[in-house]
């Protein structure tokens, strides 16, 4: 089965990485983040339909148990939900973490099986080190134009493709410790070519993030990276010694393309600060806490962030955004403190996993698990770490990666299991059927609400340009002050 399915998989991979990456290059009828925030959607819907279902076929309904933690992080959320169904639109976002946290959890446990785990890194690392490529030359061709037109401040025109530069900031966070895989591992790790075109797109990607300045990237990867090598050890140093060249290589490229070459053309050449303030988030940090005691442990609701009254004075005075800059506290304002718990249960399960797999890597690797692993660990740390300052998991286009990300994170902490023998029969065959379709009809419904809530936040955009300041995304879509009380609709 695992074989049947790589070029499908390639496929899946390959376009989420276009999509996330070169979506302005696309005919697209709408914008880029609606466009990805649709392709998320509907792939979150298929994937938890045909894996639920598979999963009910493979190992029945008492391998369930094994994942009670994303089940409970799941019904946390419904529950939590469920109070303010008669508001608009309410299952939609609540709905995506729940395909989200539920998807990658049944697409890790499922496609490790039968020691296909190294495949699974293997062909993630690849496509994403390819794509990292191609975005970094295409970077060239807008940098040249950037000169030619004597633009003195790079970072207003790099990183391209995104509506803000932070969003692309999370893309980053989630692959820069992981492409040192690409040529650690695979068929072309000993070609020279590849190596170069490797290390020159990895180069370019630490250019733009020193370019961009982001400060939760750069803080999230090198934590991350130091907890992976402090935990795997002595076998995660051909990776970091890779991943340690790789940053050199764009520090060099950031001496060259930001100061020495422009110094040559221009009179002036403009750099981002890099800031040692808190950018005017501690009011927002401070208003999502207070919202998270207002209903404790419950949270004010789904999305109440954008249309609660005001707590505290600090952040009536403050710019509005989307989100309070913090997934967590977001989390913890909406749905309660509850929903923090849960998902401290299905972190905690990552956790005992990985340091099963990590003793496994120290009793004697014998499956080459040590330097995916750190890699891994390094990029999800990461992205953990850059939620807490940052909406990380809001974005459409970081949530498609790290869909992917995670997905493999997980196959590599889940233990190995065989699947040759599977005890398969009518009645299991029934039931994954009839798991199917609950989970299909649940997810026609919801990607219903996702349509309906655009055409929404549509015919809302006149007024939101209006009467709304600049600022208040990401949010499901384009813009984040929807859903209004009917009688403000335009």
């Amino acid at each position: 089965m695992q074989k049947d399915w790589g070029a499908f998989r390639w496929l899946i991979a390959v376009a989420i990485f276009v999509s996330v990456l070169f979506a302005d290059l696309l005919p697209l009828s709408i914008g880029s983040y609606a466009f990805q925030r649709y392709i998320l959607a509907g792939g979150l819907a298929l994937t938890v339909s045909l894996s639920g279902a598979y999963w009910v076929n493979q190992k029945g309904w008492g391998e369930w148990r094994n994942i009670w933690p994303v089940l409970l992080a799941v019904a946390s959320l419904v529950l939590l939900a469920a109070p303010y169904h008669d508001l608009l639109y309410v299952w939609v976002e609540p709905g995506m973490y729940v395909a989200f946290f539920l998807g990658f959890v049944l697409v890790g446990g499922l496609s490790g099986e039968g020691g296909h785990k190294q495949r699974w890194v293997i062909e993630l690392v690849y496509i994403a080190a390819a794509a990292v490529f191609a975005y970094g030359a295409a970077t060239i061709t807008v940098y040249l134009f950037a000169l030619s037109d004597r633009v003195a401040h790079l970072s207003n025109y790099i990183p391209w493709g995104f509506v803000s530069m932070r969003y692309w900031s999370h893309i980053a966070t989630w692959l820069l410790p992981i492409l040192p895989l690409a040529v650690l591992l695979g068929p072309l790790k000993d070609e020279r070519l590849w190596r170069f075109f490797v290390a020159l797109g990895a180069a370019l990607w630490w250019w733009i993030e020193f370019l961009s300045m982001s400060r939760g990237s750069v803080l999230g990867i090198a934590i991350g990276v130091v907890l992976a090598a402090v935990l795997i050890g002595r076998p995660a140093l051909p990776w970091l010694r890779v991943f340690v060249r790789y940053l050199a290589y764009g520090v060099f490229a950031w001496v060259i393309l930001s100061v020495i070459i422009p110094s040559m053309f221009q009179d002036e050449v403009g750099m981002r600060i890099l800031h040692t303030t808190s950018s005017g988030r501690v009011p927002l940090f401070i208003e999502a806490w207070r919202m998270s005691l207002e209903n404790f442990p419950f949270g004010m609701g789904p999305q109440s962030w954008l249309t609660h009254d005001i707590l505290t004075d600090e952040y009536r005075q403050s710019p509005k955004f989307g989100h309070p800059h913090n997934m967590y506290l977001m989390w913890a304002a909406e749905y309660g403190w509850i929903l923090i718990g849960a998902l401290f249960f299905l972190v905690g399960q990552a956790i005992r996993l990985f340091w099963q797999r990590r003793a496994e890597v120290h009793a004697g690797d014998r499956d080459g698990l040590a330097l995916p692993l750190a890699a891994f660990t390094a990029s999800v740390s990461a992205a953990m770490l850059h939620a807490g300052v940052s909406a990380v998991f809001m974005a459409p286009g970081s949530m498609l990666i790290g869909f992917l990300v995670l997905s493999v994170f997980w196959v590599l902490i889940t233990p190995e299991h065989d699947p040759a023998t599977p005890k398969r029969s009518r009645r299991r065959f029934v039931a994954a059927g009839l798991v199917a379709m609950f989970l299909g009809g649940l997810s026609l419904y919801w990607f219903s609400e996702v349509k309906a809530y655009y055409s929404a936040m549509e015919n809302d955009l006149q007024y939101y340009q209006k009467h709304v300041p600049a600022g208040t995304l990401p949010r499901f879509w384009f813009h984040g002050n929807f859903p209004r009380h009917p009688d403000q609709m335009p």
